[in-house]
């Protein structure tokens, strides 16, 4: 079976945010990257590839961006290998979501 990657919907929200928060552009954009030729079938994909990655319920991931100081979360349907990006911000917006239902 030949795989393409991961589509990620929507960079537009990394680069916003990188705009305000550059400190992050670097490893949002390799997180970008990697995300697009990753072949995730499930959560162990990701674990193995992002050690301090966290699953949550619903096919949610939160990623700790610049050593925890920025969080994303992303929703993934696996099956058709799509990841939407659900939240960026500090640590402390992500403290204030519900990282489970956003």
């Amino acid at each position: 079976m030949v795989t393409f990657g991961m589509r990620v919907f929507a960079r537009s929200t990394l680069n916003a945010f990188w705009i305000e928060h550059a400190d992050a552009r670097e490893q949002l954009g390799s997180w970008y990257r990697i995300a697009q030729k990753a072949d995730w079938s499930s959560w162990t994909d990701i674990k193995a590839q992002y050690r301090t990655a966290s699953a949550l319920k619903d096919s949610r991931v939160v990623f700790d961006i610049k050593g925890g100081n920025y969080r994303l979360v992303v929703k993934i349907n696996y099956p058709y290998r799509v990841v939407y990006i659900r939240f960026i911000g500090t640590h402390a917006e992500y403290d204030k979501i519900d990282a489970e239902t956003i």
